[in-house]
């Protein structure tokens, strides 16, 4: 969808409407298994026994197959212990990374696009296994008993594991994991009570829990360093009751004259329930001056910044300066076709993680009552406009009305789905670019500055409260 006249390569839209090979019975599997955590591995009865038969048989061939095997009968029998959770754990994560393997192949067919190879792990500082071998027993109790099965007395049972966690470095990402899943499991308490139970969601936080809580779970690739200039393309911006993230994704342009390369850099903070919409920013802002940067539409100098192969930058704001004026869709049509991308950490592959940067234009936008999709000459590419946040100027209306689009194409519902960052759309015959993270760096209109206004009125309250409180 970059034109070739442009110096970019021509995306096959095609390639991604196609079915992919062997992705239907690898879900459909993973679908099987969830079932069986709905109902609880306590006291499974036939039906669970033959969905354990049916997912053990998914795996067949592959390494795991003698110990999932041993697992599901094991289990199908009510004897299934920590060894086996931990083997259908495992089982499922191979099956969803296959998944997610599959689909990024083909997104990297389909847009020409290249990536690293993965890197050998290195091992961390070795873990409080006490702590882990804890966690271990509550996601064991936790899959006995069943999503139907949940009570307040079994949640509350994460919190003690939880808070001796926290202070460890080493264990923070599965403490986080464990207090964010057991808030969800008692906000739904009793399970028995429950209309409808998220058993896609919860058994994929049971399961990456599960592989996290094994020693040497933390073990990555060493990082690296960067140097040189950041071309921001646009924000993803994450918000849930108590918390938000804003992620940038950017061209990595080295100063040692490599290839470009696709880069993430996150920043994340705590939030109160009330400050939603653009107040939002002012919680994220003090803590990333790369924020402040895309909202002003420059690139940014950086040096010695520490890198993940992942592709994430560690963002030190003492490491970084702010860089000349820099236009995202001139980025996107001149250096993202040719950047490259980094290899996925086996722990990160999942259909739901995929989210790489694109630049699609030429189509005509077409809405249905169920959605809007971008057309290109009799090919279709869904729109996924609730993935558009609150908190900046552009809407699903602009989206529709635009000409251009930068986005981030991700796998939802069975099929490729473009989010759209930013659009370029035309006002008066002139072309105007719009960013849903346009006032990441300020709120340049009124109704975005009176929002930040009650945000900050909202959170100087609770600062002055929680400062009584503390005193007393």
């Amino acid at each position: 969808m970059v034109p070739a006249d442009q110096g970019g390569g021509v995306m096959r839209t095609d390639l991604l409407a196609e079915p992919v090979a062997g992705l239907d019975e690898a879900l459909a599997a993973v679908t099987a298994f969830d079932g069986v955590l709905t109902g609880g591995l306590l006291r499974p009865r036939p039906e669970q026994g033959a969905a354990l038969a049916e997912f053990a048989d998914s795996v067949a061939g592959t390494p795991l197959a003698v110990r999932v095997c041993e697992a599901a009968d094991k289990t199908a029998a009510a004897a299934g212990g920590e060894d086996h959770f931990a083997a259908l754990a495992a089982a499922r994560t191979a099956l969803l990374g296959s998944a997610h393997d599959a689909l990024l192949a083909r997104l990297d067919e389909a847009t020409g696009r290249t990536r690293s190879a993965a890197e050998a792990a290195v091992p961390g500082p070795p873990p409080a296994v006490n702590l882990l071998a804890a966690a271990r027993s509550w996601l064991c109790d936790l899959a006995r008993a069943g999503w139907q099965g949940i009570d307040h007395d079994l949640v509350a049972d994460a919190a003690p594991v939880v808070t001796a966690m926290l202070p460890d470095p080493e264990l923070r990402r599965l403490a986080t994991l464990l207090d964010g899943f057991s808030a969800e499991l008692a906000a739904s308490c009793p399970g028995a009570a429950l209309d409808r139970v998220p058993a896609r969601r919860w058994a994929d936080l049971w399961a990456r829990a599960m592989i996290l809580a094994q020693p040497g779970a933390s073990a990555a690739p060493p990082p690296g360093t960067a140097t040189g200039r950041l071309l921001p393309l646009g924000i993803d911006l994450h918000e849930h009751a108590t918390a938000a993230q804003a992620q940038v994704h950017a061209v990595f342009d080295p100063a040692d004259g490599s290839g470009a390369r696709l880069v993430r850099a996150s920043v994340s903070a705590p939030k109160p329930d009330t400050v939603v919409g653009a107040g939002v920013w002012q919680l994220l802002r003090p803590h990333m001056s790369l924020l402040a940067a895309v909202g002003e539409g420059r690139a940014m100098n950086i040096a010695d910044m520490t890198l993940t192969a992942g592709g994430d930058l560690l963002w030190d704001d003492a490491k970084a300066r702010t860089g000349e004026p820099a236009d995202a869709f001139a980025t996107a049509r001149v250096a993202l076709p040719t950047a490259s991308a980094a290899a996925v950490h086996p722990l990160d592959r999942h259909p739901a993680a995929i989210a790489e940067p694109v630049f699609v234009e030429g189509y005509t936008a077409e809405e249905t009552d169920r959605e809007l999709v971008f057309a290109f000459a009799g090919l279709r590419l869904a729109v996924d406009t609730d993935r558009i946040p609150a908190a900046g100027p552009l809407g699903p209306e602009t989206v529709a009305a635009s000409r251009a689009c930068i986005g981030l194409l991700r796998w939802d519902a069975g099929e490729f789905r473009l989010q759209p960052l930013a659009v370029e759309t035309a006002v008066r015959n002139k072309p105007v670019a719009v960013h849903a993270g346009a006032w990441a760096g300020g709120a340049a209109d009124k109704a975005a500055a009176k929002a930040e206004k009650a945000a900050t009125d909202a959170v100087a309250v609770l600062r002055e409260r929680a400062g009584k409180l503390l005193r007393k």
